[in-house]
């Protein structure tokens, strides 16, 4: 009996083992995901922040230009 037992505790473990080796396989995928889907995040935000001000540039030569075309009228 008792080899009986030592064989389905050590068969236990290694089911545990087989299942939290695939839940940390799984976690680790995820996270992977979020770290990816952060960095899309960021590289969009970089992109927005360059155009925002790239159209206040223009905005502001435009609106000097149009205060100079009033000075000249």
């Amino acid at each position: 009996m008792a080899a009986e037992e030592v064989l389905q505790t050590v068969d236990h473990y290694k089911a545990e083992i087989e299942r939290l080796t695939k839940e940390l396989t799984e976690t680790t995928h995820e996270k992977i995901q979020a770290a990816e889907y952060g960095l899309v995040v960021l590289e969009e935000k970089l992109t927005l922040k360059q155009q925002y001000d790239e159209l206040e540039a223009d905005y502001d030569c435009l609106k000097q230009e149009l205060e100079q075309l009033r000075e000249v009228s």
